[in-house]
């Protein structure tokens, strides 16, 4: 049971380094250091004091970025691979007791692949805000994608069960929203 909690807390907390890549970190690093959750030895630096103090700054730092329209679309292209790295090292991080070959599987599956799909919506809702309001929205969209990554952090980690569905929710309505969207301009297509 401990594992699957594990595996959903790296799962859900990987999904959000996909809007914010050192929010999920940083929150990690504070339950590490609390004692809510167990790291693997291998990334036990994670939750360290030093750690704990870079992640704050590079979190501050990544937070005041996406306040500015268009930088904030350029630091969600720069930031898919990073975040993918990152959802797949929370991951890895929170696997004990595993064997490496199925820790890493895993990790760049589960925690890779999450952070993809996190990367993917917040670069597709920006893209969207820049082209439909020239940007202006964008810091509205960015606070909203910030309160949401810490919220679903924190609630990863406390409610890991809970937190993964809600991910799951959002995600089937996301894709249900994409599809009614795209539906129509098939059909109209079809017709002419």
């Amino acid at each position: 049971m401990e594992f699957i909690l594990s595996l959903l807390i790296g799962i859900s907390l990987s999904a959000t380094s996909g809007f914010r890549i050192f929010v999920p970190l940083l929150i990690l690093s504070l339950a590490a250091l609390a004692g809510w959750v167990e790291l693997s030895p291998t990334f036990a630096w994670i939750g360290t004091y030093p750690a704990l103090v870079a992640l704050l700054i590079a979190t501050l730092l990544e937070l005041v970025s996406y306040f500015f329209p268009y930088v904030d679309n350029l630091l969600g292209i720069v930031a898919v691979p990073i975040s993918i790295i990152a959802g797949t090292l929370i991951t890895a991080s929170l696997m004990v007791d595993l064997h490496p070959m199925l820790t890493w599987a895993l990790a760049i599956i589960a925690g890779g692949g999450a952070a993809l799909g996190g990367s993917a919506l917040s670069n597709t809702v920006h893209a969207g805000s820049t082209v439909t309001t020239a940007g202006m929205a964008n810091p509205v969209v960015s606070f909203v994608e910030s309160i949401f990554t810490l919220f679903i952090s924190i609630l990863a980690v406390l409610l890991p069960v809970l937190a993964f569905i809600l991910l799951g929710l959002i995600a089937f309505l996301v894709v249900k929203a994409f599809r009614r969207i795209k539906k129509p301009g098939i059909q109209s297509r079809a017709h002419s």
